[in-house]
């Protein structure tokens, strides 16, 4: 599947880091981008005054131009939130967004922008919360189920090209669960991807799609809650992006006992964060 670009945009002046970090991600990668800015509440009375819209669209023009990629630019009124899902939804967009500038009472009334954008959005959504360039480390997240094999092929993609160091880390839960493979995993916890197991081949079929591709690559696991371990190797490792995938949606039963985990690590992180929250078709 060949990716294109979806940079969104609704004036608000945080948008920016989406767009400069989406410039730089399309010229990597030589993806086309549209660029979707919402105005939202926009009035009959306001059409001849001047949008914020204006100032960043060409803004990024320059910046487009200046990068070498191919653009377009569209403009629709509505909620920001449900313009972008929509327009996700109609094309292979990984959709690019950084905060929205929503209100704490909003966000305390309708939810967190991304958490509403990811409930939505079927293709991958690469937020950006702040800007870590040049890329030199990037850190995978995996579930070991194949669930995150095009968030895999995505990140292989982009580490190549930007010749980064790459980390895969395994989470393992905290279980009282005394099953066969529960047992595996933790007697082999520093050499999973030599075990003939589904999450040991799993691991291995990665690090070898990443020796082929010519990267740096290793696994490394942890063990505890998932989100906070996650976190704290993003802290400890100082990762300039993390890729994440799972093809559970944030609707599924499993969210009624179980975190939105790419959600609360998107969040949280200081980095940007991929996520492909789908199987590759």
């Amino acid at each position: 599947m060949k990716f294109e670009l979806l940079i969104a945009t609704n004036g608000f002046k945080g948008t920016w880091r989406a767009i400069e970090y989406g410039a730089w991600f399309a010229e990597s990668m030589r993806m086309k981008v549209t660029l979707l800015g919402v105005a939202e509440k926009l009035s009959a009375a306001a059409i001849d005054e001047h949008h914020p819209l204006e100032d960043i669209f060409a803004d990024a023009v320059k910046l487009f131009q200046k990068a070498g990629v191919e653009y377009s630019l569209e403009v629709r009124n509505g909620e920001a939130e449900r313009v972008i899902a929509e327009r996700a939804n109609q094309g292979d967009f990984i959709t690019v967004i950084s905060p929205l500038g929503r209100s704490r009472l909003r966000r305390w009334l309708a939810g967190r922008s991304l958490r509403v954008l990811m409930e939505q959005i079927q293709g991958p959504i690469l937020y950006v919360p702040e800007i870590r360039l040049p890329l030199k480390r990037l850190l995978i997240s995996a579930g070991g189920l194949g669930y995150e094999v095009t968030a895999e092929h995505l990140a292989f993609q982009l580490a190549a090209r930007a010749r980064a160091d790459v980390t895969i880390l395994y989470v393992i839960p905290p279980t009282d669960l005394d099953y066969p493979t529960t047992r595996n995993v933790l007697e082999h916890v520093d050499d999973l991807q030599d075990t003939n197991t589904v999450l040991g081949r799993s691991f291995k079929k990665a690090l070898e799609a990443a020796q082929v591709a010519g990267l740096n690559a290793k696994l490394i696991t942890r063990q505890g809650h998932v989100v906070e371990e996650i976190l704290m190797e993003v802290r400890e490792g100082n990762y300039d992006m993390v890729c994440m995938g799972s093809h559970f949606s944030a609707h599924a039963l499993r969210q009624l006992y179980m975190p939105n985990v790419t959600a609360e690590v998107a969040e949280a992180a200081n980095c940007p964060v991929l996520t492909v929250r789908r199987m590759p078709g």
